[in-house]
Order: C-alpha cells, then structure tokens, then sequence
C-alpha cells in the first residue's frame, strides 16, 4: 500500500531552511527529509498569490487555465483535482489545515448544487479539518464563518468570540497587557498562548487523528500548515529564539527605492498603506519572530515523522514538503508577496520517496526546473496511475526522483500575477483587465511581460539579486525575442480540450472513422 504525506507551509521562503543554506536556521527534521529524499533546487510557484498558487497545485494546471486569479477567486465546479484523480486509482485524500479553496457559489445555485455537501470534497479532498488559515473578527461576521481550531481553544479555556485573534495571533507585553498581533511592533512579545495550543501543533494534532482512524485504504493526507505567514505572531520559547545577529541581509539598495525601474516595481513600492519593512527596525523586530515560527513548523514536522516511524508507516508513504510562495520580509523594499522575485516565487521542495527506486537519488539535489503543478501527476503516477495527458499541464517528477534525466525535460517555467484586485492597480490607473503579468524563467533568464509597459528581464547568472533590469538596454533585444517566443508557445498550448481524450481525438483522425462511425459522407462523387 502506498501513502502520500502532502505538508505545505504558507508564506515560507526557500531561504530559511537549514538544508537550503541558511546559517542559522537550524531546521533538522526537513533536513531529514532531504537527506533521505530529494531536494529540488529550482522549484517555482505558479502565482505569488496564495489562493491561485494552491489552486494550480492542487490542479495540476497553470493559472491562466484554471481563470483563478487572486484569493478568494472560487475554481470551476467541473474542474478535477488531486483527490478526483487519486480517487480513480483507490487513494482516500483528505485535507487538515490550509487549502484557501473556494467553490463558485453562483454557478453552483444556477446548477442546483448544495455546496454544504460539495464544500467539503471541493477537487476531491475531503475536508477532515480544513481551514482558510487566517479569520480576522470582522471576516468572521460577515461571513458568519465556524471553525475548528476556535472550537479547540474554546474547549482549553481561550474564551471570547474570536479566540484565534484574541489568543493564538495576539501577544502579551511585560505588564501583561494584550497586544493585537496585526501590528507588526507587537511581534517582539510572545503569543498570548501556551505552545501546544497554537494553530502549528493543533494542525499536526489533527493530522494524527485522521492517520489513526483512515484504516488500511492508501490515503494522500494534505497537511497545510499556515505559519509562517502573517500575522508574525509565535508563543514562548519560539517569539525569541533568535535575534539580529541571526538575520539575513537585506536584499536591497537604495537606488531601488530612490528611482525605481520600472512602473510597476513602484506600484508595488506603494502597496501597503502600512509602513511594511522599510524601515530597518521592522525588519529587526519581526524576522527573528519569522524564524521561530518556521522552527516551530520544523519541531512539528518532526513529531508527525516520529509518529509515522513508530507506527511503521515511513517505509510506504512518500512525504513532501513545499510552500505555496515565499515572503519579502523587506527585500527590494516589498512587504509581503505579490511579485516576481526569487524570495517570492522560488519555493523549498522536498520529495522522500520510499520506493527502492528511489535508492539512487537519496539526499542528492536536483537543478532541474520544476513547478508546482508537478505534484499532482507525480502523486498519481506514484499511486499506479496513468496522469491525464488532457488535463494536467505539470509532469510527473518520478523520473527525476528515479534518477532518470529526461532530454525532453522543460526549459523554463511560468509564474503569473493578476494585482487588479490590490491597491497597485488604483496606484497606476489601470484597468483591470491590464493589471497582470507573465514571467517566464529559464535557468539564465527572467522575463517579464506587461499588458500596459514595458517588459522587464534579469540576467540571473550575472545578477542573481536582480537589480540591474535590462528589459530596455538594445544590446539584450535579441534574448528578450527568443524569450516572448518561448512565452508565446507556451500560451497557446494551454490545455482547453477537456471534454474529449487525446486516444478519442487519434481514433477520430484515422481515415475512413467518420463514415464507417457516423455515417457521414463528405465530398464523396
């Protein structure tokens, strides 16, 4: 029986893990992972948005194919996902924690559809726990949202009408007052909350629980963990295990503030109506916080592989370990995500695959370019599946985890951002079908397309930081033409058909099928 262990992180950068690079980040259980697996040195997102990255993932498809286009954005009611697919080779697949997933409510009321029902298998995955992560009091009263995590802190003695705000995602300063945990000066203090009773640990908590009651069927378990996204809020010991000293530097320079490159880069400049981290003593109070939550994330990931050890569940369940987009913290000025820099649309990607197959890549690091959408047939290859040629538009990594290397492997990979619905968009005037771009990204290059300016490129041998745009200087004219080409290709072999297979197109082309089948006789004397 072969299980798959499916962890997400939100908002976690490549960066800051210990088998990434990082100095001081000491992450030892996803190093594990990587010692036993393989860790995917080049893997990208397909939107640095939450809600359309987890839906290309969760789709195997990209975000111009699926038209979700920023969060809360609901997918198709006909399009498939990762449980449907599972489904059909006898995998249970269910959700505990993050999916940021939503159904199209009018197309479901026009169709008859209950979705009290269909919200809880949307794209086939059963809702064991699932949560949207984050539930701010006033989205709670307009929705009339319920969830688990605040009946748990309610049932430990966290009262109040909104407990995961006033609790888990608030912190407690010296004099013991309570600090709204929104506010990125109050990071510094510890969560007003025991450890164990945090979003992190109830996740993992909840995790077990469905692995101890899914009996002998294979399962693919989805575990998303919200941390370490916003708020930066981490109960004690973790709000102040690490310092300044333990920080990276800041990927910026003045003259990117000064006299921004690009008119977009400016908008993004102007997006928060906070102070984001422009100034260094934001940046000093909140990414020590970051990296505790990250560690906290690494004790819980350690104590669900403990659990699956003694339970001797390691030998038969590949695990996988991923963030839906990383996290500026400050970098190029930026707060948040939203936009094309390495920080934000390069991802960890880690991949124990249990099989003797596999025996040839353990703990090796692969360069080769890969995207997220890539999990869903690599899932239902490894589940003894055939991947839908129609439909999926990721391909299956199991030959790179085999040791295989393909000559037809990709050349580049796609990241697409549509900010019409943020504040740059009001920034530059633009309408709303002109606030998006396309990136494409091969080893070398970084390409940016615009609907309304120019496009941008980075040469990212020479200029890994990304801070010299040569998207005007003549003498790159010639890249940046083989590059929209590339692009170009890309975009009109986006997989539309889905009605039909592609063995039912072969059958109908052969000569003579239309008469013979239908009865249709053309041009015939």
């Amino acid at each position: 029986m072969k299980n798959i262990l499916f962890i997400m992180c939100d908002q976690l950068r490549w960066d800051y893990l210990s088998c990434y690079g990082h100095p001081h980040l000491h992450t030892p259980n996803i190093d594990w992972l990587a010692e036993n697996g393989v860790r995917f040195d080049r893997a990208y997102i397909q939107s640095p948005v939450c809600g359309p990255s987890r839906a290309c993932i969760y789709t195997g498809r990209y975000q111009t194919t699926l038209g979700v286009r920023h969060n809360g954005y609901p997918v198709r009611l006909d399009e498939l996902g990762l449980g449907d697919y599972l489904a059909e080779v006898g995998v249970k697949t269910a959700v505990v924690g993050k999916t940021d997933l939503h159904v199209d409510p009018v197309t479901a009321k026009r169709l008859g559809v209950d979705l009290s029902v269909e919200n809880r298998k949307l794209l086939g995955i059963e809702d064991f726990d699932e949560d949207s992560g984050n539930h701010p009091t006033k989205m709670l009263r307009q929705r009339g949202e319920h969830f688990q995590y605040n009946d748990y802190l309610r049932q430990q003695g966290y009262e109040g009408e909104n407990p995961w705000h006033t609790y888990a995602n608030s912190t407690v300063d010296e004099a013991g007052n309570v600090l709204d945990g929104w506010y990125n000066r109050h990071a510094k203090h510890p969560a007003n909350i025991r450890a164990e009773h945090s979003q992190t640990p109830y996740t993992t908590n909840r995790a077990i629980d469905f692995l101890q009651t899914v009996g002998d069927q294979p399962w693919c378990l989805h575990v998303g963990y919200i941390k370490p996204h916003w708020p930066y809020v981490a109960p004690a010991p973790y709000h102040n295990m690490y310092s300044t000293a333990h920080m990276l530097p800041a990927n910026r320079t003045e003259a990117e503030r000064d006299n921004p490159h690009h008119p977009v880069y400016e908008g993004f400049l102007r997006y928060t109506p906070g102070e984001g981290f422009n100034r260094e003593e934001i940046r000093e109070t909140v990414i020590p916080v970051y990296m505790g939550l990250v560690k906290q994330v690494d004790d819980e990931i350690g104590r669900l592989l403990g659990w699956l050890q003694e339970n001797g569940l390691l030998e038969n369940t590949m695990i996988v370990f991923t963030s839906d987009h990383g996290d500026y913290l400050g970098d190029h000025w930026l707060t948040d995500k939203y936009w094309f820099h390495e920080e934000v649309i390069r991802v960890p990607l880690i991949i124990y695959d249990p099989s003797p197959a596999a025996d040839v890549t353990r703990g090796t690091v692969c360069d080769e370019l890969v995207e997220s959408i890539d999990l869903v047939p690599t899932f239902v290859e490894y589940s003894g599946g055939t991947p839908s040629v129609e439909r999926l538009e990721g391909r299956s990594l199991l030959p790179l985890l085999h040791g295989a290397n393909p000559a037809d492997w990709r050349e580049y990979v796609i990241c697409e951002e549509d900010y019409s619905p943020i504040t740059v968009r009001t920034h530059l005037d633009l309408d709303v079908d002109d606030a998006r771009a396309t990136m494409i990204r091969t080893k070398r290059w970084k390409y940016i397309v615009h609907e309304r300016f120019r496009s941008e490129l980075y040469d990212m041998d020479n200029d890994p930081q990304e801070r010299h745009d040569l998207g005007e200087d003549p003498a790159y004219e010639a890249v940046r033409r083989e590059l929209h080409e590339q692009l170009f290709r890309w975009f009109r072999r986006r997989k539309l058909r889905l009605t039909r297979t592609h063995a039912f197109t072969r059958i109908r082309s052969q000569p003579g099928w239309v008469e013979e089948t239908m009865g249709v006789m053309i041009g015939y004397w």
